[in-house]
């Protein structure tokens, strides 16, 4: 008797073309390694050219394949002519974002404007660009958009900032329903705390740190690396039947 063993789907990019914005440190730069590692071709983009430039060497100097791309997000007609210069990409990791926490009633409409513009506004956009070039070039795809746990939850002085993660876990779902039919997938990654350039200034403060330990019931602040296989992963054939909803790395966070 022959027994059919059920096939794993490959995790493996080779011949996949990504973008990853905000690509120059942190998530980003995490981001497109990883990608890199598993076989795609890796636009990595920000708007300092001196950043990009040096992780797509770092990335070349492994013998892999990845190109700068000095962008401001923010430029919305910047990012349509940027994408409309390259063919479409295959994998959307749109991670470009920001945070200025504060106490709610002390918010001010600067700092809304701020956060909203990036996390939400270019975000949107950006996903936007990238669809149209994969629906114009009949090409499936995966659009990763880089939410948080705060998409999910609330926490003390982030009410700007939550309110634009559950914006994105919203417009994200609405997306993955109207993209679907041209097999484009779209998926949400939603971290804890993770130990970056722009969050180690936060953990600098001690009562903060250990409430944020308190929290994440496996007792650690996240590491990039914890990110780096669930990036693969929503990129690949791997979820290929993911879309509409969110990954969830926040260790136990949200379970509460």
């Amino acid at each position: 008797m022959t027994i059919d063993l059920t096939r794993t789907p490959s995790f493996r990019l080779d011949g996949k073309r990504a973008l990853v914005t905000g690509a120059g440190r942190g998530i980003g730069l995490a981001a497109a390694s990883a990608l890199a590692d598993a076989g795609a071709h890796v636009t990595l983009a920000a708007r300092t050219a001196k950043e990009v430039e040096e992780a797509a060497d770092a990335i070349r100097a492994r013998k892999q394949k990845a190109e700068p791309l000095t962008l401001d997000v923010r430029d919305i007609d910047a990012v349509r002519a940027a994408l409309a210069a390259h063919e479409p990409f295959d994998i959307l990791v749109n991670n470009a974002g920001t945070n200025r926490p504060a106490p709610f009633v002390e918010v001010t409409a600067e700092d809304f404007d701020f956060v909203f513009g990036l996390n939400v506004r270019s975000a949107y956009f950006v996903a936007q660009a990238a669809a149209r070039r994969m629906i114009e070039g009949k090409r499936p795809g995966s659009i990763v958009n880089m939410s948080s746990q705060m998409g999910h939850v609330g926490g003390a002085r982030r009410t700007v900032y939550c309110a634009s993660k559950h914006a994105m876990e919203g417009f994200s779902k609405a997306m993955a329903i109207e993209l679907a039919p041209h097999k484009i997938r779209v998926n949400t990654l939603a971290p804890t705390f993770i130990e970056t350039p722009m969050t180690r200034p936060f953990f600098e403060n001690e009562a903060f740190r250990k409430d944020v330990l308190a929290r994440i019931k496996l007792g650690r602040l996240g590491q990039l690396e914890d990110l780096t296989g669930a990036i693969v992963f929503l990129a690949s054939d791997a979820s290929a039947l993911m879309t509409g909803t969110s990954l969830v790395i926040d260790g136990g966070w949200t379970a509460e």
